[in-house]
């Protein structure tokens, strides 16, 4: 006998609002889409030698790579709108906007070419740290199986068992001795 069965596809954006805007992701990515954007997120921390675990020790400048690198890496899963807002990097040139770019990289590349002292600067979204890690770990939850990043929580432990749980001991009152004759 055969068998069918209908796979739904999501057709709507996911929307996450933060504070008064509220920023579109894809409907839906597919696996290597969203396994290259979040690869490329691991190796940017990897390359700044970041432990994500131990903020403290890193140095500023890195960590402001891995807030770049956290950016680009939800920006890709966004609609090109909502990218658009929450990262943008503007090529100024005496106070004028001369272009406007989704990475750092090339705005450089861009700000390289201009004639004349031309600077980058970043036009984003300004985010929390903690509101950055709460949108990776929804993006992870949305387009990764709703499995967790591994070690880019800040310093998550394992939840403790419910309140009740019972040991293994045994309890005095079946340790004792029954009385006989009952």
């Amino acid at each position: 006998m055969s068998q069918s069965r209908t796979f739904t596809l999501n057709t709507e954006p996911h929307v996450a609002t933060v504070g008064e805007t509220q920023l579109l992701f894809q409907p839906e990515v597919m696996g290597d889409e969203f396994l290259d954007a979040y690869e490329a997120l691991q190796e940017s921390q990897k390359n700044l030698g970041v432990d994500v675990n131990n903020l403290a020790a890193a140095d500023p400048e890195n960590l402001r790579a891995v807030v770049r690198s956290l950016r680009l890496f939800l920006a890709r899963l966004m609609l090109p709108e909502s990218a658009q807002t929450f990262a943008r990097w503007e090529v100024v040139k005496s106070g004028k906007a001369v272009s406007s770019h989704a990475t750092p990289g090339e705005a450089a590349e861009a700000a390289a070419k201009v004639k004349g002292d031309a600077t980058v600067k970043d036009v984003g979204m300004r985010l929390p740290d903690r509101v950055l890690v709460e949108l990776l770990e929804w993006a992870v939850e949305l387009y990764g199986g709703g499995q967790r990043p591994t070690g880019l929580s800040s310093g998550s432990v394992q939840a403790s068992p419910p309140p009740g749980t019972r040991g293994r001991a045994v309890s005095p009152s079946k340790a004792s001795t029954r009385a006989r004759g009952r």
